[in-house]
C-alpha cells in the first residue's frame, strides 16, 4: 500500500568534480526513506546500482553529521540502514545539503540540495524528472580519472585503445546527451526485496 502524502522535496542532485557538470532535478515525496531517494538517484542519474552507497547528513538533534546507507558488519564506521531513516527528519530548508557516495571505488561523489518543499499536484505519479544535463560517466571507468581518460580515447578514432573502449561500454557514448526518455523510476520496495531478499 502506498503511504499518503502532501508535500514533496525537490532536489538537484549534482555530480562533482566534472565539468561541464553533469546534473539533475527530481521531486519526491515527503515520505521517502534514504533507500527511496537512493533509488531514485540510480534511476535518474544513469547509475546502475552495482555497488555500495551512503548519505552523509547533518543530524537536525545534534548537529553531527551521520552517515547513513547499508550498514556493513566490516567497516568500523557507523552507517544508519537507509530504509528505515526518512528524508523528512534530515532534510529541512535549514538543514538542505547532503552528500551522496556512490561506488566506493570509484568514488562518485555527489552534493544532494532540497531547493523546495512543494505541495503534492493531483494526478502526478512521483517521484519525476524535472530537468537534467550531460551524460553520467559510464559503470566501473575508474572514477573521475578514467572517465577523462575514457573520454580522450573515444574522441581519437586512430587511439590504439579506441575500439576496445567502445566495446566495454556497448558503443557510443555522447557525454552530452542526456535522454530524459530513458529515465524510469523503479519500484524502491522491489528493489530492496532484489538487493536483500
Amino acid at each position: 500500500m502506498k503511504k499518503k502524502f502532501n508535500q514533496v522535496y525537490r532536489f538537484k542532485i549534482s555530480l562533482l568534480g566534472i565539468r561541464p557538470p553533469i546534473w539533475r532535478r527530481i521531486q519526491v515525496p515527503e515520505t521517502y526513506t534514504f533507500w527511496d531517494l537512493h533509488v531514485a538517484i540510480q534511476d535518474v542519474m544513469g547509475w546502475a546500482d552495482y555497488h555500495l552507497h551512503e548519505f552523509g547528513i547533518t543530524s537536525p538533534e545534534n548537529g553531527e553529521k551521520v552517515r547513513i546507507g547499508i550498514p556493513e558488519e566490516n567497516f568500523d564506521k557507523k552507517v544508519l540502514p537507509g530504509w528505515k531513516q526518512k528524508i523528512a527528519d534530515y532534510f529541512s530548508q535549514e538543514n538542505e545539503k547532503a552528500d551522496y557516495v556512490y561506488d566506493f571505488g570509484d568514488n562518485w561523489e555527489h552534493i544532494i540540495k532540497l531547493e523546495k518543499i512543494l505541495p503534492r499536484e493531483e494526478n502526478i505519479k512521483y517521484p519525476i524528472y524535472i530537468k537534467g544535463r550531460r551524460a553520467c560517466p559510464p559503470e566501473d571507468c575508474g572514477g573521475i580519472g578514467g572517465y577523462y581518460n575514457l573520454l580522450e580515447i573515444i574522441k581519437n578514432p586512430n587511439h590504439e585503445e579506441y575500439e576496445e573502449m567502445l566495446d566495454w561500454f556497448g558503443g557510443e557514448f555522447d557525454p552530452e546527451r542526456f535522454d530524459v526518455e530513458e529515465v524510469s523510476f523503479d519500484d524502491p520496495v522491489k528493489r530492496r526485496k532484489i538487493a536483500f531478499g
